[in-house]
């Protein structure tokens, strides 16, 4: 519980301070969500690259867990959005909310407490696919204009730039000159406060009605994911702590970054702030489960 409680706890007390301050000023939210995507998040994903040791051998499995598990998540959305005759903006928070885990923030963290040093090794190893995978072909598919036109969209994001940045000062050794190197860290530092304000101010505009959307994204993320990440990882070959990791991060729930990319490529934002809520809520009962079964 004490891992749970370090954990939440304080994504809880940032979006609530949120809540406060979209009930006692009138905000745009399109502004704090460009504001995240072309400077906060960039300066995130290139000083945790920069600063990332990876072992080769492992590595390059537990991406590869990664990237199938992510596939296989995506034409479930996609599959079940559509059986389910969902709208447009419906289907893109889908999508979102079932390929896109709290895995920084929030499966750090926890994987640091529960696992140790090594756990958080292979936890930043799988951060950096979803890192790698947010910049790239991530905004293709939400932005459903099409490959081309997704392409391009993606290359004039900055985030893309800053994780291909990030993992050549890694490969190469290079520190940064102090003074930006200070200030890359400075930016880094407010993109998840940034983002779980952002997540407060949207909740206080949303009615705390529940249903079985959310329901149902919380399922996926939180249920239908880490089972799928074990069959993946013992497909691909990984065990121990290696496996453990990748179903631990696989189980997290719906990344507070998610509410910041639908806002500005496309979806329905309220019922991704609804299902970000009631997947991190429900996560204090299923992560400790998780953590039980997979050390077995």
């Amino acid at each position: 519980m004490g891992i749970l409680i370090s954990a939440v706890l304080p994504i809880a007390l940032v979006a609530l301070v949120g809540v406060w301050v979209g009930r006692m000023f009138t905000l745009e939210r399109q502004t704090l969500a460009r504001l995240s995507i072309y400077a906060l998040v960039p300066a995130l994903v290139l000083h945790s690259l920069a600063k990332t040791t990876l072992e080769l051998g492992n590595a390059i499995a537990i991406l590869f867990a990664f990237l199938l598990h992510t596939a296989l998540l995506y034409l479930l959305a996609i599959t079940l959005g559509r059986l389910l005759k969902f709208s447009l903006d419906e289907k893109k928070s889908l999508i979102a909310t079932t390929i896109f885990a709290n895995v920084g923030n929030m499966g750090l963290p926890f994987v640091l407490f529960s696992l140790g040093e090594p756990g958080l090794e292979r936890a930043i190893v799988y951060l950096v696919g979803s890192s790698l995978m947010t910049a790239s072909v991530f905004p293709i598919v939400l932005k459903g204009e099409g490959i081309l036109k997704g392409f391009r969209y993606t290359l004039c994001l900055p985030v893309l730039w800053a994780a291909i940045a990030g993992l050549l000062l890694q490969g190469s050794g290079t520190v940064l000159p102090i003074p930006l190197e200070r200030g890359v860290t400075l930016l880094s530092e407010g993109a998840i406060p940034v983002a779980l304000l952002m997540l407060g101010i949207q909740l206080s505009e949303t009615p705390f009605v529940f249903g079985q959307y959310e329901l149902m994204g919380a399922g996926l993320r939180l249920i239908v994911s880490p089972l799928l990440a074990f069959n993946i990882a013992n497909l691909v070959g990984l065990t121990g702590i290696d496996r453990q990791v990748v179903v631990l991060q696989a189980a997290m729930p719906v990344a507070v970054n998610s509410l910041i990319w639908v806002t500005e490529l496309g979806g329905d934002t309220i019922r991704v702030a609804r299902t970000i809520v009631v997947s991190t809520l429900l996560s204090l009962g299923t992560l400790p489960i998780v953590l039980w079964l997979s050390s077995r």
